[in-house]
């Protein structure tokens, strides 16, 4: 253990020095298209008195608190700890802007007003276009990990007409067009976001220079969409090859159901196969610029026929984990468009989301 963290330190050192000569801020980014205000909650285990409480600190727990109650009734008390930002395009847009990076932020943040926890991004971007208010997210956090509890009615008016509505087709295929990285995220959430792409394909022609951007997508817990969808989604977004370098991001969870979709077989359940088998498979099967899958304490990447892969660092008490992977996901294009190598990039994500868990 000692070796991997000196080993991760001297790269983290490198890294640093590196970023030294290079300038994010002729760099621009364009970002959409979810938005959620995210209140993070804890779950009372046990109340000792008013303002004193333990808190249940595993999955688990709370699954077995919910499960005991079946066929009767049980009430789970949440304490509201902080409300932030939410939505996996707003915090990548913010770790983007944190970097110094130039944003452009096309989402519901609110409307007719952007909502109070978007002040600070929207003034910190370059221009925001706000198409509808924000959903809302209970974000139960754990020692373990978290359970996202959302309401999302309001994604529903993120369609191409209302888009194209609110900012018109040519600024659109200005923003989407003009900048270093795109980064359309919450494909699970954002009912129409298949639509948004297809539409958006409909705006592109290749860069005069032959020089292609990168387009980053985060499918975001595609769990409760059917393969037919995804596999739907995996074909558009494919199709943005011809435009850009397209970045396909996943947690480990994520890969392990991308995978099923694909009825790819590895040599283990798709939930033990090895980093590195998954990621070679699902980056050969969809034939995409990078395939990148991030678990909490490493991360791996399939980029022109090799696999590139980063330990740590780790922490097993995050100050919070909503964000994190926004966060890797902003560090590891930020990597990409300073143009660093995959492996420094990979670095450059862990060391931003580790940074901002322990923050």
């Amino acid at each position: 253990m000692g070796g991997k963290h000196t080993e991760m330190q001297m790269r983290l050192e490198e890294l640093y020095r590196r970023l030294q000569d290079l300038d994010p801020a002729r760099l621009s980014a364009a970002v959409g298209f979810d938005g959620f205000v995210d209140e993070i909650v804890e779950v009372v285990d046990r109340r000792q008195s008013f303002d004193s409480y333990t808190r249940m600190t595993n999955i688990r727990q709370f699954g077995e608190r919910i499960s005991t109650a079946a066929g009767l009734s049980t009430n789970i008390e949440f304490v509201p700890k902080t409300m932030k930002l939410g939505g996996n395009g707003p915090i990548m847009a913010n770790a983007l802007v944190q970097a110094g990076t130039s944003v452009s932020y096309v989402g519901c943040l609110g409307k007719p007003n952007i909502h109070p926890v978007f002040i600070e991004l929207a003034e910190a971007c370059t221009q925001v276009f706000s198409v509808a208010e924000p959903g809302h997210t209970d974000a139960v956090e754990f020692d373990d990990g978290k359970v996202m509890l959302g309401k999302m009615e309001s994604l529903n008016d993120v369609n191409w007409d209302m888009v194209k509505s609110e900012v018109g087709e040519e600024q659109l295929k200005k923003i989407f067009s003009g900048a270093d990285l795109v980064a359309t995220v919450n494909w699970t959430m954002t009912p129409y976001m298949t639509e948004l792409w297809t539409n958006l394909l409909g705006l592109m022609s290749p860069a005069p220079s032959g020089h292609k951007p990168f387009f980053f997508v985060d499918l975001a817990d595609p769990s409760k969409r059917s393969p037919a969808d995804i596999n739907e989604a995996l074909a558009v977004v494919h199709q943005f090859s011809a435009y850009y370098r397209v970045i396909l991001g996943l947690n480990r969870k994520e890969a392990s159901e991308i995978a099923a979709v694909r009825d790819l077989k590895l040599s283990k359940p798709l939930e033990e196969a090895a980093l590195e088998e998954i990621v070679q498979a699902l980056g050969k099967d969809l034939g995409l610029w990078c395939l990148l899958v991030h678990p909490t304490s490493e991360a791996g990447a399939y980029v022109g026929g090799e696999y590139f892969h980063v330990e740590g660092p780790f922490t097993s008490k995050p100050r919070l984990t909503t964000g994190a992977g926004d966060n890797f996901n902003a560090g590891f294009c930020l990597g990409l468009m300073l143009q660093l190598g995959i492996e420094e990039s990979l670095a450059l994500g862990k060391a931003t989301s580790g940074f901002y868990v322990r923050k």
